[in-house]
């Protein structure tokens, strides 16, 4: 039988309404789900017994953290020189970026920390900067938040002085890091350049100049015989703008160069457009971030009384 005009457009009406209904239930169950809440973003801090003060950071806690009963892989993300615990938040995007990737499934669900520093994250002359973030942050971030406490689960990035900070990282203590990403590194060999900030940081200034001793015994380069020596590797991203006004692409394919023959193919350099500015780094970000998830591990069910962290399963 065929519907009047008149039933016609009462049937669309009706059809159109339940359809706008059931659109509703279903986009309020996914906004409800882990994997398209958003990430959360807070500041914290602790006392930190090798800096005698508080040691502040910021803290990516992914979609549904609170609910999820799991634990998380955790990737330490550190600012530049003279920059802060909020840099990656306020000009590198970090809260987008990461909710992002890991809504289209790029990366797992992952906690990020982005540690504040007063030095070049070295045992400088103003603060000792590593001790603090090996004996103090790392310890404190594993006893506070769900993450595995495990070398497979860990990852550490950064920007400038925050890449140097990284590589130095990673090399000097490849038993902690499954993957490392730095982004223009201030790793200049074999001194910097006369414009970077290194030479006026307080971290190198000794009676008033800068100490190339103490910059020396920090580079990556005074960890690469131990590195290459040893058994265990770290995969290494690294990019740097094609128009760095401190050269930072020369001195990224420097570490590739010093790397590569160790670790073929585990060691990637990408130069984008753009100067030692955000542009760039903003750029670099999801594409290190997704290159360390290709060696880190997904999230588990927290450890109870019965059941261990289970053993880490091959890469994706």
């Amino acid at each position: 039988m065929r519907l009047s005009q008149r039933a016609f457009r009462r049937h669309g009406t009706r059809r159109a309404a339940t359809l706008l209904s059931a659109s509703l239930i279903l986009l309020s169950v996914l906004l409800a789900s882990p994997a398209a809440a958003a990430g959360q973003v807070s500041q914290q801090r602790f006392a930190s017994e090798t800096l005698q003060r508080d040691y502040p950071y910021t803290l990516y806690l992914p979609g549904g953290y609170a609910v999820s009963h799991q634990a998380y892989p955790v990737i330490y993300l550190l600012h530049g020189s003279f920059g802060s615990e909020t840099d990656w938040v306020q000009g590198g995007r970090l809260r987008q970026t990461a909710d992002r990737l890991i809504r289209l499934g790029v990366i797992p669900p992952v906690v990020i920390v982005m540690p504040g520093a007063e030095s070049w994250w070295i045992d400088g002359h103003n603060e000792a900067a590593r001790t603090a973030f090996f004996e103090d942050l790392v310890p404190h971030i594993e006893e506070s938040w769900h993450v595995v406490p495990e070398r497979e689960w860990r990852g550490v990035a950064g920007l400038s002085a925050g890449g140097f900070g990284a590589l130095n990282f990673a090399l000097e203590r490849p038993e902690m890091f499954a993957a490392v990403a730095a982004f223009s590194p201030a790793s200049y060999h074999p001194l910097p350049p006369e414009n970077s900030s290194a030479w006026r940081h307080p971290s190198f200034q000794r009676d008033g100049s800068f100490d190339a001793e103490l910059w020396e015994r920090s580079n990556y380069t005074a960890h690469l015989d131990d590195y290459l020596a040893q058994e265990l590797t770290v995969p290494v991203y690294l990019t740097a703008g094609d128009r760095d006004r401190l050269n930072a692409a020369h001195h990224a394919r420097l570490v590739q160069h010093a790397l590569e023959p160790r670790q073929p193919g585990d060691v990637r350099l990408d130069v984008l457009p753009g100067g030692h500015t955000w542009r760039v780094w903003r750029a670099s970000l999801p594409r290190g971030l997704s290159f360390m998830a290709r060696h880190l591990q997904a999230p588990v069910p927290l450890e109870t009384d019965d059941a261990q962290v289970p053993a880490p399963t091959p890469d994706r």
